[in-house]
């Protein structure tokens, strides 16, 4: 084998063993991004949501582009100011271009803080705000799409509201 052929089957396998690992690494690296998939997998079907008392307000995009998609938000669980895994305030979902609504995150929301869910701080908002809300805090947990601003990131730069274009 020659010098050239060797190196050429070794970086492409190279190649594919990190993107492999990266894949991997990027949905399980995260603890608690994990126990949010395990107590809330349920949200899958947005039917599952709206049958547990949520409801949508708009597709959030960002000013400098990506987005945070649709919130379903339950009013119960935003006054309760209680933080638990399996009762988050907000569930997110990212339009489809044939009208479906996929699950990418879900938020947890508390006018009480500092706060922290495993560990993981909240971001503060002050008011006012967009959202017509008194001081609060929050976390965007993204269990279901990957961030490459990270996992606990409001805004996503890969998810879109443009399929809510014409609905």
């Amino acid at each position: 084998m020659t010098i050239t052929l060797w190196t050429t089957r070794f970086a492409a396998f190279a190649a594919i063993s990190i993107a492999a690992g990266a894949a991997a690494q990027a949905h399980d690296a995260n603890p608690l991004a994990e126990k949010v998939r395990a107590a809330n997998s349920r949200f899958e079907n947005v039917a599952a949501a709206t049958a547990e008392g949520y409801a949508p307000i708009p597709c959030a995009s960002g000013i400098t582009g990506g987005a945070m998609g649709i919130h379903y938000v339950n009013g119960a669980y935003l006054k309760d100011d209680a933080v638990d895994v399996a009762k988050p305030e907000a569930v997110m979902y990212e339009p489809t271009a044939d009208g479906s609504l996929k699950l990418i995150a879900v938020e947890y929301i508390t006018s009480k803080g500092p706060a922290s869910l495993e560990g993981q701080l909240f971001n503060f908002n002050s008011a006012p705000n967009r959202y017509g809300l008194g001081p609060f805090y929050e976390l965007h947990v993204w269990a279901w799409k990957q961030n490459p601003t990270g996992a606990f990131a409001d805004m996503n730069p890969n998810v879109s509201c443009d399929a809510m274009k014409g609905m």
